[in-house]
Parts: structure tokens; C-alpha cells; sequence
């Protein structure tokens, strides 16, 4: 169903319904990456297949994983790296490398299987994040242990999205195509690396003097782009790019100043990334593969909880702390989202209603925490101590 409406028009009313959603969303406390999936669920007849759209949203998320690159200057990405390598390797193990076989194991294809696998990896960070502050759990002893797994997932995540588009790029990826895309991988990253180290460590002073110039966001802007611009020229991911020229403009130590000039543009177009998934989704003949469907939500939610649990205890937290963390890691979001954008129209419907479920499931389970920990591991009552003659 196509209504000719001006640009301009059709543009005001999309932005004021996502508005409306957005309030309803936070009224109920639903997340907005559900939201605004399911209102281009429901844009989808009127939207159509719109380009300019997805360009738009892929804006937005080349400049999210910007933004997240740019809190690790090299030092400290080692840090945090090191802190989590446990818990964050057990948490690859389960979910990618186990998804993956019980995927085969139902009779898909080693491509479809590792895309899936993805699809089931990584937390939600926008969802997490916004939970721990909205309950206000963030200076809980568990946080720093979630914060640093979801790094963790975040160091991981554009590495696995340039291996899955170098992947589904082809017909076939054999060990030499394999070799040389983990190539590609490690000359922008080592690309990266030096230009951070040899130029932008020298370039703090520039950035002084000209950081609150109206054009500077161009410049800012403009390095995420052209790098993840670099990572698609080379047939791997925009994603990988971004948080490469993140971690580029992170030796410049003006990170909080910078995120102010690109955090307003970020929340304008990442939106549209997930309105735009919304309108991708056609179901058709319905939800295909049910039985593997229930099997994941079902892996994903048990292999969280190991990862809260054995990572937590890995990690040095009390078994209710760790109990307590294992119940808050549940929750799919953007990141599954980019690799289903990846995927087939069945391969894709799948996807979406894995990430809604997990989604709102994860919510849930957040919700009760809390409330699980307390009931497995009571807090000890106080005894008192009676003085004799008082």
C-alpha cells in the first residue's frame, strides 16, 4: 500500500508516531528497540522497501558502535579484556559454539547456523543498561561484572559481524577466502591501532581548539563514516569500522565532550535502524522452524544464566551476587538485530520473533532478580545478643 505524501510530510508524521511510541514504551517501561520494531511491523504496508531509510538507520548504528569504541583508549580495552576473558570466553563457548551444533543438529546449513548462533550471542546493551539504571541497580556489586561482560560482547560483536557479512557475501567461503577476510580484519584493526597510537595522541590540542566550533561534529562524524566506509570497501563489516575509528578518537582522552556533539544525532537515526528491521519482516506463511525456535529461546535463557552463574563465580562475586547477575543477562537486542538484518526472509522472520521473545522474557526475568537471589540465598537475620542484667 503505497499513500503519495511529500517527503517532508511523511518524514514529520513517522518522527511524531515514533514519538507516541516511544512515550507509550516508556509509560510501560518497554524498551524502545521493541517498539519501534513493532510499529515498523505495523508501517510496513506504507513504508515499503525504503532505502533512504535504511541508510539512515545504518547511521545510526555505525555511530553506536562509534560511540563504544570510544570509551576504550588501547590501555584500558586491554584491561577490561583481561578481567572478563573468563566469564566472556565461556559466554562465546555457549552461546555461539552450542547454538551452532544444535542448529546443525536440525538440519541447517553451517552458514545458517553460525548467523543464528549470532543472532542468540550477545546481551543487550542499550536494554541492560537502561534496566540496571531504571531499577537502580547500577551500584549493585553485580553491575560491574554485567558492564564488563557486555564490553566484552561489544569487543567480540564487530569482529563476528564482519566474519558473518564476509560469509554471506558468497556462495561459498573456503579456507583460503577465510584466511584472507581474518586478514582484512587485522590490517583495520592494526590500521587502527597505529593511527590512534602515531597521529590522534598528538592531536589533543586540536581538539581543544576546535571542539566547540559548530563544524566539528562533521569531522567527528565524518572519521566514523569514512572508516566504517573503509571496513564495506574491503567486504566487512561498517560495524567493525566505526568501533575501530572509536577506539582511534578515544587516544584524544576527550571522550565525554565528544559524545555530547554525537549522541543527539545517534538518537535520531539509530531508531530508524530498528524501525526499518520492522518493516524487513513479512511473515508470510508464519513463523518458520518451531520447534528450533522454542529450542533457542529455551538454550539462550539456560546458557545466560550458566554465563551469569560460572562466569560471576569466575569473576569473583558471591554465589547470590552471581545468581543475581545470571538473571539480568538475558535479554537479545540490537546487536542480534544486525546480524538478522544479515540472514534470509525465513531465516530473518525467525530471527524477530527470537529477539521479541528473549527480549521481553529478559525483562522479566531482570524484574525478579532480585527477588530469585534473595529466595536460593536469604540474608542471614541479625541475632540479638542479650546482656544479662539489662
Amino acid at each position: 500500500m503505497n499513500i503519495d505524501l511529500p517527503v517532508m510530510l511523511a518524514a514529520g508524521l513517522l518522527f511524531l508516531l515514533m514519538f507516541f511510541a516511544g512515550l507509550i514504551g516508556t509509560r510501560y517501561r518497554i524498551p524502545g528497540v521493541i517498539i519501534f520494531i513493532l510499529l515498523g511491523l505495523a508501517l510496513a504496508p506504507f513504508l515499503g522497501d525504503s532505502e533512504l531509510l535504511h541508510f539512515i538507520g545504518e547511521i545510526g548504528i555505525v555511530l553506536l558502535f562509534f560511540m563504544l569504541g570510544m570509551e576504550f583508549p588501547l590501555k584500558q580495552l586491554m584491561k577490561v579484556a583481561r578481567k572478563v576473558t573468563g566469564a566472556g570466553t565461556l559466554d562465546v563457548l555457549l552461546n555461539v559454539g552450542v547454538t551452532f551444533l544444535i542448529c546443525w543438529a536440525f538440519g541447517l546449513g553451517w552458514i545458517e547456523a553460525l548467523l543464528l548462533g549470532g543472532v542468540v550471542y550477545a546481551t543487550s546493551s542499550s536494554i541492560t543498561a537502561k534496566l540496571l539504571e531504571t531499577n537502580k541497580r547500577m551500584a549493585n556489586p553485580e553491575s560491574e561484572f554485567i558492564l564488563g561482560l557486555l564490553i566484552f560482547e561489544d569487543l567480540v560483536a564487530p569482529v563476528l559481524v564482519a566474519i558473518m557479512v564476509g560469509m554471506t557475501a558468497g556462495v561459498g567461503l573456503s579456507g583460503g577466502d577465510f584466511a584472507w577476510l581474518m586478514f582484512k580484519v587485522v590490517a583495520l584493526t592494526a590500521g587502527a591501532v597505529l593511527i590512534g597510537q602515531l597521529l590522534f595522541t598528538k592531536l589533543q590540542k586540536f581538539f581543544e581548539r576546535h571542539l566547540t566550533s559548530d563544524v566539528f561534529i562533521m569531522f567527528v562524524v565524518g572519521m566514523a563514516l569514512a572508516y566504517g566506509g573503509l571496513a564495506l570497501y574491503l567486504d566487512l563489516s561498517e560495524v567493525l569500522g566505526a568501533f575501530l575509528a572509536g577506539i582511534m578518537i578515544a587516544e584524544v582522552r576527550k571522550t565525554e565532550q565528544l559524545e555530547h556533539l554525537v549522541v543527539p544525532v545517534r538518537d535520531i537515526t539509530l531508531p530508524l535502524f530498528f524501525l526499518w528491521f520492522g518493516t524487513t519482516i513479512t511473515f508470510g506463511d508464519g513463523v518458520p522452524m518451531v520447534p528450533l525456535l522454542l529450542t533457542l529461546i529455551v538454550w539462550a535463557i539456560t546458557a545466560k544464566l550458566i554465563v551469569g552463574i560460572v562466569g560471576g563465580r569466575m569473576y569473583g562475586l558471591s554465589r547470590k551476587v552471581a545468581l543475581r547477575a545470571a538473571f539480568s543477562l538475558t535479554q537479545r537486542g540490537e546487536f542480534s538485530i544486525i546480524i538478522a538484518a544479515l540472514a534470509t526472509a525465513e531465516l530473518m522472520v525467525f530471527s524477530s520473533v527470537f529477539i521479541l521473545a528473549t527480549a521481553m522474557m529478559g525483562i522479566i526475568l531482570f524484574q525478579y532478580a532480585p527477588k530469585v537471589a534473595n529466595h536460593f540465598y536469604p540474608s542471614k537475620k541479625k541475632t540479638k545478643v542479650k546482656v544479662p542484667g539489662v
